[in-house]
């Protein structure tokens, strides 16, 4: 029986990247993938919707450049060369994985594995030993209670990857990051989209000042969405909301999260999304760096990202969390020069301070996902507000909103 000081079941970013800091250590190692490595991240996830992103967001300002003085007539697209580009980027991606992994001296077995004590995984028809266990089996999709998936009219996030052409109409039931990145990308694609919350504003989990925006950059696009509501009943593909509502969507797309991958948990180390706690890659990767290197990873201080036009990107406190010692500091993204040149003036950069200190941060603003890793450093090692007022930041930049705000506090 071969021996292992580790056996990861699981190849996404958790695993994958536990595996390959454990085998940099001069561990062996061994790690169990039953499908392809890259996990829900990278084939079903995170790259796979930024691509999709990516060629909506070109589609749809090729469609209205009259404001950079550009001319274009007959603009069009082919989804069947979308969905290509998509695939290609997640070959080249996972390709990438699958090298670091071989070239690291990891054993890779595509399998699904069992726990059959402590110690001995399974591959299904030979057993072997490891030390210790990281078990990194993800999440799926979610369910809803009268909108179970079909993988025909009510779709998983999961599902919606396997379109083969655009519906001219879709349902989209939550939003959270899948649900408005997908409302972001069909409704680019000239679908009709509607999206249904039940909570009373769009993104919950956001600030409410970065949800009120939303809703108010979705009514600009004519983009349909219903808060504190949600579906009473589906007859003949026709939909029912609770406020009365009849909606005829071609399809449904459940965006209510995902939950983790059941499997044997007890006495092994469970990271990434299998531990049921925050649901992203970086949060996954932390994790194993935690586990294999001890780098302490604070589950306060992960940031939330949102893409497309504008991104959404948040970290700390919210509004809604602030007490009396709190105070708020608002920057319009129309206050900068980079914007104004880039036609991207929509949003803000938002700052709350408690005791001299950043303790939250929210911007919605084209290069959203960067500007706030900034402030990530000064919430995460307590640096003092004076300190940071003393960054030069180059100009004209988005980043330079940062610091013309920090001024002001």
């Amino acid at each position: 029986m071969e021996r292992f000081d580790y056996g990861i079941i699981g190849g996404g970013p958790a695993g994958y990247t536990a595996a390959i800091l454990f085998a940099k250590q001069g561990k062996s190692v061994i790690l169990f993938e039953k499908d392809k490595l890259g996990g829900t991240c990278l084939n079903r996830g995170c790259i796979p919707t930024k691509s999709f992103l990516h060629s909506s967001d070109l589609y749809a300002q090729l469609k209205n450049p009259n404001s950079a003085g550009i001319s274009a007539e007959n603009i069009s697209f082919d989804f069947s060369e979308v969905i290509k580009k998509k695939n290609n980027t997640v070959e080249k991606l996972r390709k990438g994985i699958e090298l670091a992994v071989k070239n690291n001296g990891v054993k890779t077995v595509y399998a699904e594995a069992v726990i059959k004590d402590k110690n001995i995984i399974s591959d299904g028809s030979k057993d072997f030993y490891a030390e210790n266990i990281i078990i990194a089996t993800g999440s799926k999709p979610r369910e809803i209670k009268g909108l179970e998936f079909d993988s025909k009219f009510i779709l998983s996030s999961d599902d919606i990857l396997n379109l083969q052409k655009l519906p001219k109409t879709v349902l989209i039931v939550g939003s959270g990051a899948i649900g408005i990145e997908w409302t972001r990308i069909l409704s680019n694609f000239d679908v009709e989209v509607s999206l249904v919350e039940t909570a009373e504003h769009l993104i919950p989990l956001a600030d409410i000042e970065v949800s009120k925006r939303i809703e108010r950059i979705f009514k600009q696009k004519g983009i349909k969405y219903y808060t504190n509501n949600s579906i009473n009943k589906i007859s003949n593909k026709s939909v029912f909301l609770n406020t009365g509502e009849e909606l005829n969507p071609e399809i449904i797309l459940v965006a209510a999260g995902r939950i983790p991958n059941n499997i044997n948990k007890e006495c092994n180390m469970v990271l990434g999304d299998a531990c049921g706690e925050i649901q992203l890659a970086h949060y996954a990767i932390q994790q194993a760096k935690e586990t294999a290197l001890g780098i302490k990873c604070n589950k306060s201080q992960i940031p939330s990202v949102i893409y497309g036009e504008p991104e959404i990107a948040w970290i700390g406190i919210r509004e809604q969390e602030m007490d009396e010692n709190c105070k708020k500091y608002i920057l319009p993204i129309s206050a900068l020069g980079k914007a104004w040149c880039d036609d991207a003036t929509d949003g803000f950069i938002k700052i709350i301070t408690k005791d001299e200190l950043i303790v939250g941060a929210h911007i919605i603003s084209k290069e959203a996902s960067s500007l706030i890793h900034i402030l990530l450093p000064a919430i995460q090692n307590g640096i003092r507000v004076k300190e940071m007022k003393q960054l030069c930041f180059a100009h004209p930049t988005y980043a330079e909103g940062i610091g013309e705000l920090l001024l002001n506090i």
